[in-house]
Formats: C-alpha cells, structure tokens, sequence
C-alpha cells in the first residue's frame, strides 16, 4: 500500500484495503443507504434484511447470518473460553471481553 506501506499478497486484498484510505464503499445495499467497502461485508448486511441466517447451530435451533457467530455461539454449548488473562485465572469466549476486563486490573 503506497499510503501506509502494509504488502499483501493478493491484489484484491490490497484493493480492499485501500478503501480504508479512501473512504470508497462501491458495494451499495439496494434496500437501504448503506454501503460498503467489500462484497462480503454487504452480503452479511443483505441477511439482516432477508432474514437469512444460513449458519445452524447443530446443537440447538439457533441460526446466524455469519459463520463468526456460530462458532462464539457454540463455544456457549462447549464451555470453550480460550481468552485467557495474563494477570488471573478468568477467561472468555471471545478477545473483546478479555479487553473489556483487562481494564480491571
């Protein structure tokens, strides 16, 4: 990237990037104002309107729009906390509540 110097592989990549710099969003929602920087971030958004949540929990009746979600979801039905605390013993199920409790010590 000539803007911050970050090397990826793969032109489309760096292309997505680079949106990050200027600000485009080509991949406009055709039922609301948004728009986005890559294809896959509007397919997401598109299931909030369609309704489809394609990503079933095989362990309960729980479906999601992505595949992320699935997978903190199902660490619920596992116990799985693999975000350990460098200062106690607690963990959790995803880095964004490790951050938030790191803020505690």
């Amino acid at each position: 990237c000539r803007e911050c110097g970050k090397a990826f592989r793969w032109s489309s990549r760096l292309a997505h990037h680079q949106r990050s710099h200027t600000g485009e969003r080509p991949y406009k929602c055709p039922e609301c104002p948004k728009a986005f920087k890559g294809s896959s971030a509007l397919l997401y958004h598109q299931r909030g309107h369609t309704g489809e949540r394609p990503y079933q929990c095989p362990e309960c009746p729980q479906a999601f729009k992505g595949s992320s979600a699935l997978h903190y979801h199902q660490r619920g039905h596992t116990g799985e906390r693999p975000y350990r605390c460098p200062a106690c013993p607690k963990a959790f199920k995803n880095s964004s509540s490790l951050r938030r409790h790191r803020h505690t010590h």
